[in-house]
């Protein structure tokens, strides 16, 4: 939908709605009204499929009249998008003066006061008058929110979630201008919900901006450690390499949590007996830390990408590059970490599932068994059913022969089960031996023989 399709439609009203008034018909007035209803219903379904942006640009180049027209079809919930597209003037002229606000972002300005961040909430569009910040923070903005305050201070923002769109080569460019963006993931790490938020950083004539749809958890730690110690952050550059250097502690934190649960997993597993269902809930809280892990691991992966570009490109001053070095050291110390993480996962594993088929095979043990004690009784009672057998016992009443067979069948059960019993007994006992005989020399070497 473009400002050409309404300015058509509007010159086509202005059009219908003068040959109606030309007319004169008994109920002139009538149709008058009814025609200019319609008009208005059109102009409206019109506005609806169009942009905030769009709209804003119909309005400022109309007369003051249609303006006013339009404005009044225009939505209530989104009048404060369109507010932010027109200027001071037509928006006194439309709203009274209204002021577009925040409406579901959160928009804070950081200014440098005393060596300290001062913030400054912006809730309208004076609060940004008059300030000096070097950190504009900006969460779950709109559109024309993004524009507006990219006009302010002269460059485009964008949306954070198409970062996730581009190419992972494109995420880190460095314009002829100085400027620097760079679209990063953050590590969002809660209870049952592991995942990547990405995160765009813009660094404009010394301002750093950052643009999320997603509260996270570095940067609440990064404005409290700004606002309360003095001298933390002197500019930009150094805010950017905190919120890296954070982020890598965050995802430091995280490891030491899978470390925890991998911890109290290894108890279970290698404890003396284990269920198929414990075996089911550990397999699933394994799979589930292994997802945290590779998370992690991607996380830091793409921090780390984002420092070798900034030294690479000489784009931080050289009072900084101590610091990205030192983030870069702690990123290898983290992937050692998360490779031995994901060999323990596997050992877990295996060993559970080595339970599982040690549950497997005492089932199959027990068939065994009851295979073998039962077998021969079957032979038994296949002859116990041949005619032979009767003619044998024919001078025998039936309930003798029959209740003989059946004592011999049991007997022999008996017997076939004592013997199983004592293969098995057996067995145990030579790997007794067996463990017995293996720990004699760990034994010998503790007492210093």
């Amino acid at each position: 939908m473009s400002v050409k399709d309404i300015e058509e439609l509007l010159a086509k009203q202005k059009l219908v709605e003068g040959m109606v008034h030309g007319q004169r018909t008994p109920r002139q007035e009538m149709v008058e009204r009814v025609v200019h209803r319609q008009h208005l219903t059109e102009v409206g379904q019109l506005i609806e499929r169009m942009s905030a942006e769009e709209i804003g640009a119909v309005l400022e180049g109309r007369p003051l009249e249609d303006a006013r027209m339009i404005w009044a079809q225009i939505p209530e919930r989104r009048q404060n998008d369109v507010l932010w597209e027109v200027s001071d003037e037509l928006r006194e002229q439309l709203a009274s003066g209204m002021e577009p606000g925040f409406a579901d972002s959160r928009m804070s300005a950081y200014e440098r006061v005393d060596g300290r961040l001062r913030e400054v909430a912006i809730t309208v569009r004076q609060n940004l008058a008059g300030t000096r910040p070097i950190w504009i923070d900006l969460i779950h903005a709109s559109k024309p929110e993004r524009n507006y305050v990219g006009r302010y201070f002269g460059l485009l923002l964008p949306d954070p979630g198409e970062a996730t769109d581009l190419e992972v080569s494109s995420r880190f460019q460095m314009a002829e201008n100085g400027d620097l963006r760079l679209h990063s993931n953050f590590l969002l790490d809660r209870d049952g919900d592991s995942r990547s938020v990405p995160v765009v950083f813009i660094l404009h004539d010394g301002v750093l901006f950052t643009l999320r749809n997603e509260e996270l958890p570095v940067f609440r730690l990064q404005r409290r450690r700004a606002l309360t110690q003095p001298g933390y952050v002197s500019d930009g550059h150094a805010l950017l390499l905190d919120l890296y250097g954070a982020d890598v502690e965050y995802s430091a934190d995280a490891l030491e949590g899978i470390y925890a649960k991998l911890d109290s997993v290894g108890r279970t597993v290698l404890g003396e007996a284990m269920s198929d269902a414990d075996a089911a809930t550990i397999l699933a809280s394994i799979t589930e830390e292994e997802n945290r892990n590779g998370r992690i691991r991607g996380n830091i992966l793409d921090t780390q990408r984002a420092l070798s570009f900034l030294m690479r490109g000489r784009a931080l001053p050289a009072a900084h590059g101590d610091v990205a070095r030192q983030i870069l050291r702690d990123i290898d110390s983290l992937n050692s970490h998360t490779a031995f993480l994901f060999d323990k996962i596997n050992f877990l594993m295996d060993a559970t599932i080595g339970f599982i088929n040690i549950n497997q095979n005492k089932r199959v043990t027990q068939l065994t068994v009851f295979g073998a004690v039962v077998m021969p009784l079957n032979i038994i009672a296949g002859i116990g059913g041949m005619s032979e057998y009767s003619a044998l016992t024919e001078h025998l009443p039936m309930p003798i022969a029959y209740g003989l067979l059946v004592l011999g069948m049991g007997l022999l059960g008996w017997i076939t089960y004592q013997a199983v019993l004592r293969i098995q007994s057996d067995g145990r006992s030579r790997r007794c031996k067996a463990k017995s005989l293996a720990a004699e020399p760990a034994s010998e070497l503790r007492n210093g023989r």
